[in-house]
């Protein structure tokens, strides 16, 4: 069965991750730069899927291919009375992903009359956009009571598909703006990002994991909410340690669960001391990211941040066990005409084998095939890094 990803903001990371965690998923093909179909077995993919993947707004299954666009309003009429409920109004929304597409101003109008005419009570839901966000799919009622149209172009064919969920957004904006120890100075790892890293990082839920910049604690909570059994934190700073603890706590009450969470001060160069060689499933940090604001020396600030990091890094290899993964978020300055990656040397770690690159030409990556993370306007960029041993 075919299924369709609404991949977010940075398609290439999302995709990465997606390919990650699918292994199983045969036949990758992009809709313009930002939906992804997948082949993948039936029934594969339940509801719950999006609560532990970051990178993806939206998810469903291709209903119908169309020989031809003129198909589209009587295929979408045919494919929308399987979801008919037994009383009450239906409600339904259209998304357009890529090219070729019928545009949803033409074709909604066009789906409700034929549903009027059938006798069913029905109400078109619009956007200003020609995609329906998670919002107003979910405040509408589109996954429960309603379902929302997905058309899916490209150069060859046009598809239809059924969202089955989306990001659960409110969830994500409360773990990352509710919860109750913040470090705004220092800049806050968005839930989602950890979510994507830790995927990235590939490895089994009994295994160890650790987070040697574990700042206020985001990594570590994504990942008891992910069902990670051996979760470590470290820190150099007493105020980042105390401050994970406050959200471990919050986080393992909020969602009522069983798990305890290590975690201690500690400087990174020194980890070890703390670890066996060869003991760790995976390394999955955001590093100290420079200054958030003022005026930046990026000479100073580099040279000092690229000399602990890779004394960092050698310690790493040394207590992850061979063929594991390091997944890092390190910083990208803005410049007045570039961007100013952190200079880094890998040492005896290999870049991870990523999704193939023809996939991947959506932007966002980076000269040493990292992936871009950040907005128009930010100072410092995130470079996500994933290496392996």
């Amino acid at each position: 069965m075919e299924y369709f990803f609404i991949l977010g903001n940075h398609p290439a990371l999302s995709m990465a991750e997606l390919l990650a965690c699918l292994k199983q998923a045969q036949s990758p093909h992009l809709y313009g730069p930002n939906a992804l179909v997948l082949n993948l077995p039936e029934d594969y993919l339940t509801e719950d899927f999006l609560k532990t993947i970051g990178g993806t707004i939206k998810f469903g299954k291709i209903e119908a291919k169309l020989a031809h666009v003129n198909k589209a309003t009587l295929d979408s009429v045919k494919i929308l009375e399987k979801y008919l409920p037994d009383h009450g109004k239906f409600s339904f929304g259209i998304s357009s992903y890529g090219k070729g597409i019928p545009r949803a101003s033409v074709v909604g109008m066009t789906i409700k009359n034929k549903l009027r005419e059938a006798g069913v009570s029905c109400r078109w839901v619009t956007s200003r956009e020609e995609t329906l966000s998670s919002v107003v799919v979910e405040q509408n009622k589109l996954l429960t009571t309603g379902k929302e149209l997905v058309f899916l172009g490209s150069d060859k064919e046009v598809l239809i598909g059924t969202t089955i969920a989306v990001q659960p957004f409110k969830d994500l904006s409360d773990r990352d703006y509710g919860r109750p120890a913040r470090d705004d100075q220092s800049g806050m790892l968005p839930p989602k990002l950890a979510q994507i890293m830790i995927n990235l990082a590939q490895i089994a839920k009994t295994e160890i994991l650790l987070d040697p910049f574990c700042g206020s604690g985001t990594i570590l909570t994504e990942a008891i909410l992910m069902g990670y059994k051996n979760i470590i934190g470290t820190d150099l700073s007493i105020k980042a340690v105390n401050d994970s603890k406050t959200n471990i706590d919050w986080t393992v009450k909020k969602y009522n669960l069983k798990r305890e969470v290590v975690v201690k001060q500690m400087d990174a160069r020194f980890l070890t001391s703390l670890f066996k060689d060869s003991s760790l499933g995976a390394i999955v940090a955001e590093t100290y990211l420079g200054p958030q604001r003022g005026k930046i020396d990026l000479v100073k600030v580099s040279r000092e941040l690229s000399e602990l990091y890779n004394e960092c890094l050698k310690k790493i290899y040394l207590i992850l066990k061979p063929g594991k993964r390091v997944v890092l978020a390190i910083p990208a300055f803005v410049g007045k005409d570039k961007l100013n990656y952190l200079p880094l040397d890998f040492g005896k770690f290999k870049l991870a084998d990523l999704p193939p690159l023809e996939l991947m030409q959506v932007g966002g990556r980076t000269p040493r095939q990292g992936f871009l993370y950040g907005r128009a306007g930010q100072k410092v960029f995130r470079e996500i890094i994933v290496l392996k041993k």
